[in-house]
């Protein structure tokens, strides 16, 4: 399938799909016709056909609401309404033999702002890097395992022969699999693996490895190489060297790409690689393990500007267990822009540097900044999906969304894009739009969950519940908190927050239907985790108050200002939210509105306040003329 001279990435599955509608353009193809072709015999239910002609959509650009391509027709099935050409025999002799279908897509799209994600020419296959076997079993040589993989991961995708699979993603498939090389091929969708081995005697070492297409288990091409383990960077690199010889493609672009990455430190490269296995856990019990590991590289190899990503993304990961406390650990984020500033000095050509330090000006409100230099990564490494989730991450409005699905592109399990373009669609007030795209992510992460893949998601129940609790849906939003916190690991980075967040909400709605003393339990239980919590505080106040404890509730209200205070002098965009709050239940709707209208008036471009149309304690504002003008306001900045 093409836009244009680029070639999408569908599955097997979605290529089904496609042409199935394009074989009955313009008829109505209901949903049994569609279950009986793709899923013959197979006991499906409907939501597998409508994740799958959602992700078909997502492809094409489509938009369910304003539909260029597929048309929903209620409760009976699709149809594809865009013009279909058929091309002759002789038409469709000169064009690309793979694709059948050759669709011209609308210039509005709004992709053709970025670099087209994952582009393959015709015949180009999928390749993924496993680990690398540790013969000898030395414990003091088991870091070269991923070391070795990552290099070479790294070295392939710099020839441009192959389209690379993440490693993250090679990672959780052997642990969604049993491991053989056909059940990974077909959970990656990878036609070709990367087997190889390292036996290390002294101070040498040798390295063997093999490309094997695995559906008929010939190789593609050899590699061994064998020296000095003080020269196994040179040596990773002759592995791919070998590869490209054997396969006929200039390794120029590989040599290079080393180059400018690396360091000539054994040491520093083994402490680098260390720390990111460690950071890569997110587990916060690791993190600061990883921050020691990175200094150690820094330190041995002061030019050495992946450690300086790697140094910088620790201590982002730090701040952000930190970053619902009132006062957060400013001096961890400080530190990490400093850092990834440094990598980008020392290295302008290197993507990871640019796309960290835009994941880190995030967290500082430097958001402008933030988007030009995830443009810069994306334009640098147009095939990391990391790169595309950062740029999410900065952006906002339709470039957010763009990016989202240009990350699911490259890696279709990220469940955090989905929460990520739910933020946009609540902001708009399009709980609709939201609530369809969080069904899909949680169905994503809970797959996650049960598979033990490192990046499940948090918060998609937790958002999921706010959405419903929105539109009157006590009952499913109390049901979307029990799964968030059946979810929520205290040594998970997030885990902790997310917790508070289920509780807090879980509070909100059984106050909604005069559960008090619940209610009451749930806000205090939230309290335990993050003592001051502002908004806990008021829903606790709310509470007692309607369970006739006045005296009670005032001592607590009364805690509220000292906190507003703080608030405002470290996180001053949550200090206006809990503000217009605390005017909200107080009785004074008007000067809610305006407090809200005012912090959108000043707050930096961005994702600010995006929550206002879902939080439970500004429901009652829904018929003010200040309230819908706040509304309004956010809905044009996440345009």
């Amino acid at each position: 399938m093409l836009r244009g001279n680029q070639v999408l990435e569908l599955t097997p599955k979605l290529l089904d799909l496609l042409l199935h509608l394009l074989d009955h353009a313009g008829t109505l193809v209901t949903k049994e016709q569609l279950l009986d072709a793709l899923w013959s015999g197979a006991n499906v239910t409907d939501n597998a056909l409508s994740q799958a002609v959602s992700e078909l959509r997502r492809a094409l650009g489509d938009d369910a609401g304003t539909p260029q391509f597929i048309k929903t027709v209620s409760r009976r099935g699709y149809r594809f309404i865009a013009p279909v050409e058929r091309l002759t025999a002789s038409a469709s002799a000169s064009a690309p033999p793979s694709p059948r279908h050759d669709l011209s897509m609308p210039a509005d799209t709004g992709l053709e702002t970025l670099p087209p994600p994952a582009t393959a020419h015709a015949g180009d296959t999928s390749i993924a890097v496993l680990d690398f076997v540790n013969v000898t079993g030395a414990a003091d040589s088991a870091w070269l395992s991923a070391g070795i993989a990552e290099t070479v991961t790294g070295d392939l995708r710099a020839t441009g022969r192959f389209r690379v699979v993440d490693r993250g993603r090679v990672i959780e498939a052997i642990r969604r699999t049993n491991g053989s090389l056909r059940e990974v091929s077909a959970d990656l969708g990878a036609s070709f693996l990367v087997v190889g081995s390292f036996q290390r005697n002294a101070d040498r070492i040798r390295i063997t490895a093999r490309i094997v297409e695995v559906e008929s288990g010939e190789a593609l091409a050899d590699a061994k190489v064998d020296g000095p383990l003080a020269e196994v960077f040179e040596l990773q690199d002759r592995v791919v060297a070998q590869f490209s010889n054997e396969l006929g493609i200039a390794s120029a672009r590989t040599a290079r790409a080393r180059a400018s990455r690396e360091t000539a430190s054994l040491e520093a490269y083994r402490s680098y690689t260390e720390a990111w296995l460690r950071l890569e856990s997110l587990d916060v019990r690791e993190i600061p393990l990883a921050i020691e590991g990175f200094n150690r590289a820094i330190a041995m190899d002061p030019h050495y500007a992946l450690a300086f990503t790697g140094l910088a993304s620790a201590e982002l990961a730090a701040y952000e267990a930190t970053r619902t406390d009132n006062v957060p650990a400013q001096h961890l984020l400080q530190g990490a822009v400093g850092h990834a500033r440094q990598a980008v000095a020392l290295d302008d050509m290197l993507a990871e540097a640019h796309a960290t330090l835009g994941l880190v000006l995030v967290s500082a409100w430097e958001t402008d900044e933030a988007v030009r230099v995830a443009r810069r990564a994306v334009a640098l490494e147009a095939t990391s999906w990391r790169h595309f989730f950062r740029l999410c991450h900065a952006s906002w409005g339709d470039e957010r969304l763009r990016a989202a699905n240009a990350a699911l592109s490259l890696y279709p399990e990220f469940a955090f894009a989905h929460f990520q373009m739910a933020m946009v669609h609540v902001a708009r007030g399009d709980l609709r739009e939201a609530e369809t795209v969080l069904r899909q992510g949680a169905a994503v992460q809970d797959r996650q969950v049960a598979h033990g893949d490192r990046y499940p998601a948090l918060g998609l129940h937790w958002l999921l519940a706010l959405v419903r609790m929105a539109q009157d849906d006590v009952g499913e939003a109390l049901r979307e908190l029990d799964r968030e916190q059946q979810l929520a690991d205290p040594h998970r980075l997030y885990g902790r927050e997310y917790e508070m967040s289920a509780l807090h909400a879980r509070g909100a709605c059984l106050l909604r239907i005069d559960k008090h003393a619940e209610a009451t339990h749930c806000f205090r239980s939230a309290l335990e985790l993050y003592p001051d919590h502002a908004q806990s505080l008021i829903g606790l106040a709310l509470t007692l108050r309607g369970s006739g404890s006045r005296e009670a509730a005032e001592a607590i209200t009364a805690k509220l200002p000292a906190i507003v205070d703080t608030l405002a002098r470290a996180r001053p965009i949550e200090a206006a939210l809990v503000e217009s709050q605390i005017e909200a239940v107080n009785g004074r709707p008007q000067e809610a509105g305006a407090r809200l209208c005012q912090l959108l008036h000043s707050a930096p471009r961005g994702f600010a306040a995006w929550t206002i149309p879902i939080e439970p304690f500004l429901r009652e504002l829904s018929g003010i003329q200040e309230f819908r003008s706040a509304l309004e306001r956010l809905a044009q900045r996440a345009r």
